[in-house]
């Protein structure tokens, strides 16, 4: 049994920093702003849908319920990794302990295996609307819809504590604690330890296959069906609204699925560690900064919800 309480070896180092971007102060000051800038953006764009669905009652379907659930997520999955990220950019690198990257790692797993299930659950929801319209309001009730975000969250939770516990009873070699990354990620905690971890990265990509694979297949044949359906719906602009409304949501799919894959699937080298890096900042940044634009920019609905409502609260406001 994987499943043990996460028991932080005390033999090894008690504290890891992590390798620096840049020592260049220039360099580092463009990075601090640009990461800020990135970070506001997805707080600002995810609080907006959030804040959009829950104050209108058109939006309050199963779709856009899960399109909140997946902007809270990744309004906490940034949080967890961006702050501490900021932090050492500048000056002395920062140490964080053992605990406290086991913390980390254990939230920023949890949080993006959340992320990937609840892409997943959506590419579900699309299926049951455009395959089987007359049945969607049977099928998608507002209980299944909360049974499914949370099963979502706990599944991802479980797996990432199994495996947070396992890397983590793991020594740790004194002499190498700078982490190859920007957070505590698997892999390049992986590359510290001081024993053997063949058995750990078996159980990484046992879990990877879990969270990104099995996902993406389901994902794949809904969109299989999708497709079919769509060719067969008859109004030219009946087809134009599915396909936009599916191509958003494939395009924060493969971006999301494709990177991820990329640093946990692929066979760990020497040179892993940076490009594992450059892929990181790709779903750290780029992804949740994509979800409210592409399903802003491209939904009337939402857009219309944001319009009213900063009408109302100048309204509001003037009075």
């Amino acid at each position: 049994m994987l499943a043990r309480s996460p028991v932080l070896n005390q033999s090894g180092p008690t504290e890891f920093v992590f390798r620096v971007f840049t020592a260049v102060p220039e360099f580092q000051a463009l990075l601090f702003l640009l990461f800020l800038l990135l970070y506001l953006l997805i707080l600002c764009g995810n609080t907006a849908i959030i804040w959009a669905v829950c104050s209108h009652s058109s939006l309050r379907t199963p779709m856009y319920f899960f399109l909140s659930s997946l902007s809270f997520v990744e309004i906490s999955y940034t949080t967890v990794v961006v702050p501490l990220l900021l932090s050492n950019v500048f000056g002395a690198r920062k140490p964080i302990s053992l605990a406290g990257c086991g913390a980390q790692m254990l939230f920023f797993l949890t949080l993006g295996g959340a992320d990937c299930f609840l892409l997943a659950i959506m590419a579900y929801d699309r299926y049951v609307a455009i395959c089987h319209p007359l049945h969607y309001t049977l099928i998608m009730t507002q209980k299944l819809c909360i049974q499914m975000v949370v099963c979502a969250v706990a599944l991802a939770l479980c797996l990432s504590l199994q495996l947070t516990s396992l890397i983590f009873t793991l020594p740790f070699c004194g002499r190498l604690r700078e982490i190859n990354h920007f957070l505590c990620d698997v892999p390049p905690v992986l590359q510290l330890a001081c024993a053997d971890i063949h058995v750990h990265q078996t159980v990484l990509y046992v879990v990877s296959i879990l969270v990104l694979v099995v996902p993406f297949i389901l994902i794949s044949v809904s969109y299989v069906f999708i497709a079919s359906a769509i060719l067969h719906i008859r109004s030219a602009e009946g087809r134009r609204r599915a396909f936009s409304t599916c191509s958003s949501h494939l395009t924060v799919v493969l971006l999301q699925y494709g990177f991820c894959a990329l640093v946990y699937l692929r066979p760990q080298s020497g040179d892993s560690g940076d490009k594992d890096r450059q892929f990181a900042l790709i779903y750290t940044f780029v992804t949740p900064l994509l979800n409210p634009l592409i399903y802003t920019l491209r939904n009337k609905d939402v857009k219309g919800a944001l319009r009213n409502a900063i009408i109302s609260k100048s309204a509001s406001d003037t009075n």
